[in-house]
């Protein structure tokens, strides 16, 4: 049996996302869950929100809640989460949140979801133009960026998975539709297959599910 460790930048479990990876995963794998503001209090997490200059993420705590925080904050808790599962046992390691991370110290095979993603979007999109719905509206130039390595331009548009309702993110699926975008992808680990279903309906387009394509390509190495 092949162990998967997935670390989380917020707290685990995941409940709103490992159950739906894993249809996509071999049903032998284990999975074992970290998160990297496992164990911090509300004060603690006061002091993990962004800086200025710092890339901004957004993510679930255990309670169901989301929090924004800073990128260079929580590296040093993610590189601590990584080492502990694999001193548990991890045969591989998966980073699920597609933003933006420096390399980190490991043993085993580090698999991060942003690169997973953004290989896999360049395969599927070819020259289509492409609408990316991001979580928060400070994450727009952040987007830009990631996804410079498309040779088309690209649409961006932002709508938070981590409330409930889905209006937010309908109407975002709409703009960019109007605006000509021709594929969507959903750059958050936290929305749904929900959420792409909404905004498929909404605009009329193919839309891309991030955690679809990680879970997917990590099941090549479980």
């Amino acid at each position: 049996m092949t162990v998967l460790g997935v670390v989380t930048i917020g707290q685990s479990p995941r409940s709103d996302m490992v159950p739906e990876m894993r249809q996509w995963l071999p049903s032998s794998v284990e999975v074992r869950e970290r998160g990297a503001l496992d164990g911090l209090s509300a004060a603690d997490l006061k002091t993990l929100a962004p800086r200025p200059g710092d890339e901004t993420l957004t993510t679930r705590l255990r309670d169901g809640s989301s929090v924004v925080i800073g990128r260079a904050g929580v590296l040093p808790r993610l590189q601590a989460a990584i080492e502990i599962l694999e001193a548990g046992g991890a045969d591989v390691v998966l980073i699920v949140c597609t933003g933006d991370f420096p390399p980190f110290r490991h043993s085993r095979p580090l698999l991060l979801a942003g690169p997973l993603l953004t290989a896999g979007l360049s395969a599927l999109a070819g020259d289509a133009l492409v609408g990316v719905v991001c979580p928060l509206a400070e994450q727009e130039q952040q987007s830009y960026e990631k996804f410079e390595h498309l040779d088309q331009k690209i649409k961006v548009a932002w709508a938070t998975p981590y409330q409930p309702g889905l209006t937010e993110l309908e109407n975002a699926a709409r703009s960019l539709a109007a605006e000509g975008a021709q594929l969507l992808v959903l750059d958050c680990m936290g929305y749904t297959q929900e959420h792409r279903e909404a905004a498929a309906t909404a605009s009329g387009l193919p839309v891309v599910l991030s955690r679809s394509v990680v879970a997917r390509l990590t099941a090549e190495l479980t």
